[in-house]
C-alpha cells in the first residue's frame, strides 16, 4: 500500500484573474531554489469543501469532524496520493481575498472568450484569416 506517516508540507495559496475560477496551490516550494509541485484546484471545490465533503475522483476535500479549524485536502495523481491537513481559518480568509479580486458569479465576465477561443482553434497561433 505504500508509505503511511504524517510531514509538514508547506504550501503556497495564489489566485490569477486571467484563470478566475481555479486556485494554484504549491506544494513543498521552499524559497532556496527548490520548485514545488503545483495543483490548480476549483474555487468553488475549495469554497464547498469548508463546510461540507466536496469534490470527486482526484481531487476532495472535508472539514475535519473532530476540529472546527481542520480540513482535509485529498490529491490523487498516477504517480500516487496524498492527504493534507489544512487550517480552515487559513482558507477561508484566502478565499475570501480572491473574491475581493473576483466576486463569485463574476467569473466569466473577466474572462477574454474571444481571444481564447481564437487561440484554441488556431492551435495557439496567429489566426491566419485575420480574425
Amino acid at each position: 500500500m505504500g508509505p503511511q506517516s504524517w510531514t509538514e508540507v508547506p504550501a503556497q495559496l495564489s489566485y490569477e484573474v486571467s484563470d478566475p475560477f481555479a486556485v494554484r496551490i504549491t506544494f513543498g516550494e521552499s524559497g532556496a531554489g527548490e520548485e514545488g509541485i503545483s495543483w490548480l484546484v476549483g474555487r468553488e471545490l475549495l469554497r464547498t469543501g469548508l463546510d461540507r465533503p466536496a469534490g470527486e475522483g482526484d481531487v476532495r476535500m472535508w472539514p475535519s469532524r473532530t476540529s472546527g479549524d481542520v480540513l482535509f485536502l485529498h490529491l490523487r495523481a498516477p504517480s500516487g496520493e496524498a492527504l493534507f491537513e489544512a487550517s480552515r481559518g487559513t482558507l477561508a480568509g484566502f478565499l475570501r481575498l480572491t473574491e475581493n479580486v473576483v466576486p463569485v458569479g463574476e467569473e466569466s465576465s473577466v474572462l477574454d472568450v474571444d481571444d481564447e477561443l481564437a487561440a484554441l482553434l488556431s492551435n495557439g497561433g496567429a489566426d491566419p484569416n485575420g480574425r
